[in-house]
């Protein structure tokens, strides 16, 4: 079990080895996370830690509701913008305002990443299921269309489910086995090798990676 730690997408830049070779990298700034709430077996049921992260401005402090001004002040922190729950094997690890910070992820090896992806809008049906598409010859009068999907039957009838046009985008996606490249503790940013999901300045969740996922790629 792993702590859900919050960050956001700095961007993506280009780092080399110690072999001069050229690797593509994520930016994740790591401002530290606090804990804000411990669940206990004996009480809630379950081990959890609770951590929130990124401060809340206060030109938008009026927007925090007054339950969640309860529970930040309980906890003796600042109100933060975003909230995230973990199980934990022992909830007796950690404190009320204990911070954690980019160093968790010192020893990690690799990450999981999730977060929201791009939104590209209301797409046809070859950008959001790749279909072929009709001959691009002139007078084919088929170029980029679904084609049928009906049957003949009396009366015909679409089955649901089919892919179609539509929506594309801002769905929640998690990016695995991510090396971990760099940490750096004082400017607080975690480095990834790869692409990690959502645009710059999104919110995004960082795991610690399963072990067995982690032998895997070396």
């Amino acid at each position: 079990m792993t702590l859900k730690f919050m960050g956001k997408k700095q961007g993506m830049a280009r780092l080399f080895d110690k072999d001069g070779n050229h690797v593509v990298c994520t930016v994740i700034s790591a401002e530290p996370n606090i804990v804000t709430q411990i669940k206990r077996k004996d009480k809630e049921g379950y081990e959890a830690v609770q951590l929130s992260a990124i401060k809340v401005k206060p030109s938008k402090a009026k927007n925090v509701t007054k339950p969640l001004q309860g529970h930040f002040k309980k906890a003796g922190v600042e109100a933060r913008a975003h909230s995230a729950e973990s199980r934990v094997e022992n909830a007796e690890e950690y404190k009320l305002g204990q911070e954690v910070g980019a160093g968790y992820f010192a020893d990690a090896g690799f990450v999981d990443v999730t977060g929201i992806s791009k939104g590209k809008g209301y797409q046809g049906v070859i950008k959001r299921h790749h279909f072929a598409g009709g001959p691009a010859s002139h007078g084919s009068g088929f170029h980029r269309h679904g084609g049928s999907c009906g049957m003949r039957t009396s009366p015909g009838r679409c089955l649901p489910g089919q892919k179609k046009a539509g929506r594309m985008g801002s769905d929640r996606v998690t990016t695995q086995n991510l090396r971990v490249v760099k940490v750096d503790e004082e400017k607080q940013v975690i480095v990834v090798e790869g692409a990690i999901p959502g645009a710059r300045g999104g919110l995004v969740y960082i795991t610690k990676a399963e072990k067995k996922k982690s032998q895997r790629k070396k």
